[in-house]
This record gives C-alpha cells, structure tokens and sequence, in this order.
C-alpha cells in the first residue's frame, strides 16, 4: 500500500521524496485537516497555490497557539508592544497576519530568527497572490515556504506558557523538587513580563521565614534552575525588587545575597550595597583567621561564599584581602612535628582547601593576577619559606592556570 503523502512525479517545487518527509513532520492533529488535503492535491499542479495554503494553516495554527498560550498573556504583549488591543479570544481571530505575527514573538511563542522567517514568508506569501508578468514565483520561493511553515509552525506542539501558580504547586511540595525539562523549556518561552512575575514569587517565597525550610529551599534551587533561561533585562528589573527589600537599611545580608546571586540578579545590584556586604565578610575570616587548626570553623564561611558566587562578583578592592586570606589558609604552614604531624610536611585547613581549589576554578585569571601580587606579600613570602608549603603555593597557581587554558 502506498503510505506516500503526495505522487512521486516531478513538481515545480522540488524532489516529491524530500517533500513527503516535510509532510510528515506536520502534526497529526493537522496533517489529517482538510486544509492539508487541499495542499497535498495542488502540490503536483500549481505549488504556488499550495504554498498558499500551507501558510494560510500555519496562521491558523499560530492563533490557536496564542489562545492556548493564555489570553492573559495575550492581552499583556500586545499591550505593551502597542499592538492591537486585546479583549477576548474572538479579537486574536481578527488580527491582520503581520501582526499575528509580531505577537506570537512578543510573546515568545516563535523566537526572533522564526519571527524573521516567518515575515518573509508572509512577505512571499503576499507577492504569490499578486503574480503578473512582472512577478512570477520562483522553486525557491515555494521551497521557502514550505520549509518554514512546517518546520516553525506545523510540526511543533502548542507551548502552555509557565505561570505563577504552576510555580507555586510545584514549590510547595513537601518534598525536594528537581526542574524537569517540559518545565524549563515552558519558562524559556515565557515572555519576559511573566519571568519576572515567577522569580518575585520565588524570591520572597525564599525570604518569607514563615515558610516551611523545605518550600524555601526549593523556591532557591528552582531560582539556580532559572537564571541560564532568564534574559539580563529580566535580572535588571529583579535586582531594582530586591534593592527595594533591603530597603532603607541600605545593607545586604547573606540571604539576600544567596536569593540575588541564585536568580542573577547580583552583579546589578548597587556596587556600595555589595562592597560593604563582603567587607563585613571578610572581618568575619579575619576573626576566624586562616589557621589549619580553625578548620572546623572554615567551612561555614566558606559555604557561605559559594552560596553566593564565590569571588566572581567581589569588588576589586576587597578581592585582594579575601584571596589572601584563602591563600594561607590552603598552603597552611611548616608541619612535621608532633603527634600527628610526623607524616605530614604541611599543616593546612582540610576542610578548607577543596573548598578553596573550587573557588579559585571559577576564577581563574583574576586568581593569577592576584596570586602575582601577593607573591611579594610579607606574609605569603614568609609562608613559602618553606619547601612544602611552597609547592602548595605552586599548586595553586597550577589550579587557575589550568582553568584559563582550558
């Protein structure tokens, strides 16, 4: 039996095999559809007219998709966009192709390259309906066509946009929650507007201590979930919310600054507001202090740092005190005396030191620079004296050269 979409005999438009595997990327849902017929039937005898029609279904799919979307969203993009108003779905029906168009990309439901391709086709589209001795559609033209419809339009599935109370259930769980991958890629397609309407809900959700540890901590590692897929003027008008929390205090503390590192909001943040928070950190180590035998109290703090990005976002003028403090506190200090140290040419922090070789990889180049100052610092100079130690120093070196040249 022959399972073949349309004859396999030449047409103007192009091989009927590469055609038929086009074809059969349509959704069932549409490639049972009498509009899909009528393209199958005109292909082989006026592909013009069949293009046509193809994108008259992939606009008709388009408005499907806006409703399924939400109208709420709907109503919100064209509003911002000054597009045509938007009240009830009749009025998505009503609206011209172009800007059909520009909406489903303000709204996320078709990217700026589809968006790009999906006005040119329209633009084809619209020189096919008018064909006269001066114009006269060309294969490309058709192929065109026939490629971005289904292959933008036809072949994928509705997308229901993310909203706020569907992030609400899935944090509210009493159980630790992973990100899957349906509803990642629903955030990525979310508009912008929408975006920051989920991360204001998981920011305070994370900072409301009513909440149960357990709905807090997932409204955190949900906001590490979505800060790849948020867009940098999404993480701008997050930093200004939680630049209004901290309020007229004017001073970041360590939750603030874990929910702000967690969504990407951060480096946005006031330079003043972050620079005090890290030298109040810094006199935290200083009391601690780098030696091997506060080992048990290293680890805390040190969490604490890479709760919050490590040094990627300290300021330039207390980067510097904090690198030190880690520098010694990984080489430690001349051992092989005692109980303990007959076997052990080097005393250092053991809690420490991993926690340190993490946070210097992310740094890398900045780790060199500074780790190239403090070579001439009293302290370090006085340190690596030692043999041992000295190796330990190198190592280190060797941990953020190898980043950099990876």
């Amino acid at each position: 039996m022959d399972n073949e979409l349309i004859p396999r005999q030449p047409t103007e438009v192009g091989r009927p095999d590469i055609l038929n595997r086009m074809l059969e990327m349509i959704r069932p849902v549409w490639r049972g559809r009498s509009l899909i017929e009528r393209v199958v039937r005109l292909l082989p005898v006026d592909p013009s007219s069949a293009c046509q029609r193809l994108f008259n279904a992939s606009i008709h799919d388009l408005r499907e998709k806006v409703k399924v979307a939400g109208i709420d969203i709907a109503i919100e993009a064209a509003k911002l966009n000054k597009l045509p108003p938007i009240e009830k779905p009749e009025d998505i029906d009503a609206y011209s192709t172009a800007k059909l168009i520009e909406l489903c990309y303000k709204m996320g439901l078709l990217n700026r390259p589809e968006w790009r391709k999906m006005t040119r086709v329209y633009e084809i589209r619209r020189d096919l309906e008018h064909e006269d001795a001066e114009y006269e559609a060309g294969l490309e033209d058709c192929f065109y066509i026939f490629k971005t419809c289904i292959e933008i339009v036809l072949s994928k599935d509705p997308i229901q946009l993310l909203r706020v109370t569907d992030v609400k259930d899935v944090v509210e769980k009493p159980s630790a929650i992973v990100a899957t991958e349906e509803l990642l890629l629903d955030y990525k397609h979310t508009p912008q507007t929408r975006k920051k309407d989920i991360l204001m809900f998981l920011i305070s959700a994370a900072l409301d201590e009513s909440n149960p540890d357990i709905v807090r901590q997932n409204s955190f590692e949900f906001l590490k979930e979505l800060e790849e897929l948020t867009e940098p003027a999404v993480k701008i008008e997050i930093a200004g919310h939680i630049q209004e929390r901290i309020g007229r205090r004017r001073q970041l503390d360590l939750l603030h600054a874990k929910v702000a590192f967690a969504c990407g909001a951060l480096p946005y943040l006031k330079q003043a507001i972050v620079k005090d928070f890290f030298i109040e950190y810094y006199k935290k180590l200083q009391k601690v202090g780098y030696r091997w035998d506060k080992y048990k109290e290293h680890g805390p703090f040190l969490e604490e740092l890479e709760d919050i990005g490590g040094l990627e976002y300290c300021p330039t003028e207390v980067r510097p005190y904090i690198l030190k403090w880690m520098v010694l506190a990984y080489i430690g200090e001349r051992g092989g005396y005692g109980y303990y140290g007959s076997n052990r040419p080097v005393f250092y922090s053991n809690t420490a030191a991993p926690m340190i070789d993490r946070i210097i990889r992310k740094i890398g180049t900045v780790a060199i620079e500074g780790f190239q100052q403090l070579s001439d610092d009293k302290d370090i100079k006085a340190a690596i004296s030692n043999k041992n130690v000295a190796r330990r120093f190198e190592r280190l070196m060797d941990i953020a050269e190898n980043i950099e040249s990876e």
